[in-house]
């Protein structure tokens, strides 16, 4: 079994770059966030739009809670956590420390995978 198969969740939490994954600790535990199709499109459910919030995000204009939004629906495994406890850890590390992870899903969702 290889870190990205979906049964293993995100336990190794290794993050391929190529794919537009990203880690992010949440209670503690890195947590393996993956932009896929159905996580983006649940995103863009709630969120609006993903080309407004990369504008958004361009423009110094993304809200925390639309951070914390875009982090869970993007999580390759939800097991034991709550929204709350992913917006606690984006709030706990600031915006610097989750800027790196931000990036990586706003790059996987204009660029694609290559």
């Amino acid at each position: 079994m290889t870190p990205f198969d979906k049964d293993q969740g995100d336990r190794d939490c290794t993050a391929n770059p190529h794919r537009g994954e990203a880690s992010l600790v949440v209670a503690g535990s890195p947590r393996l966030l993956r932009p896929s199709f159905s996580a983006l499109v649940a995103a863009e459910e709630e969120l609006g739009p993903l080309f407004a919030l990369v504008e958004r995000a361009a423009s110094g204009q993304l809200r925390l809670s639309e951070m914390a939004a875009l982090f869970w629906h993007c999580l390759a495994s939800r097991e034991g956590l709550t929204r709350e406890a992913v917006g606690q850890a984006v709030a706990e590390q600031g915006l610097a420390a989750c800027a790196r992870p931000l990036r990586a899903l706003l790059a996987q969702i204009l660029q694609g995978q290559g």
